[in-house]
């Protein structure tokens, strides 16, 4: 398994053909994804292979973005199966990182350990300070591309709802994360009453 082969290709790729109102959805969220995997795969001790699976997932699971927004997670899947061999991944672990790029769809249904390790890690902004910055920027993205614009109440109704359903799935991240994302919440409804 030649991961570096596979982490320099797809970031190059999201660098270079990423569109340019990308302002949530960019290598930089992929960076912020892997930075988390990363942490939590260890944390939650996961062995050297499955921690370069999980890393992996985490690298190609947006770049379905580079040819669709709406499912891209299956455009991801497909590139994955494209890529992956050619970096001498075997069938058995594409079919492992795929599955684990399927759960990161919302609402996000993981079961195993490795993709709860992914789907905490996609969203482990919501617990953490940068979260307002965030999330703004998807806003923002949603709202350019013409996604899904909102007003800044509908967006802050949307967050209470989203953060008010979602659950962190892995150890780790409920004790790192789960008391700043309520913080977060509590924010959100705070400025909506305050609107």
């Amino acid at each position: 398994m030649d991961y570096p082969g596979a982490k320099k290709y797809i970031l190059n790729r999201l660098e270079n053909e990423l569109g340019l109102n990308y302002f949530y959805h960019s290598v930089n969220h992929t960076l912020d994804v892997l930075r988390a995997a990363t942490r939590l795969a260890r944390t939650e001790g996961l062995d050297k292979h499955n921690q370069k699976l999980t890393e992996t997932a985490a690298l190609f699971h947006d770049a379905g973005m580079l040819n669709i927004y709406i499912e891209h997670e299956e455009e991801s899947i497909k590139i994955t199966s494209e890529v992956l061999p050619q970096f001498d991944y075997s069938e058995k672990d594409i079919r492992i990182i795929n599955k684990m790029i399927l759960t990161t769809k919302i609402p996000q249904n993981a079961e195993t350990l490795l993709e709860k390790i992914l789907c905490d890690a996609d969203l482990d902004y919501l617990g953490r300070d940068d979260f307002f910055i965030i999330a703004q920027k998807l806003r923002y993205e949603w709202n350019i591309m013409k996604i899904h614009p909102t007003s800044l109440k509908q967006w802050f109704e949307l967050q209470i709802d989203f953060m008010g359903n979602h659950k962190f799935y892995t150890p780790s991240a409920i004790k790192l994360r789960h008391d700043k994302k309520q913080n977060n919440l509590n924010q959100i409804k705070e400025l909506l009453n305050h609107k």
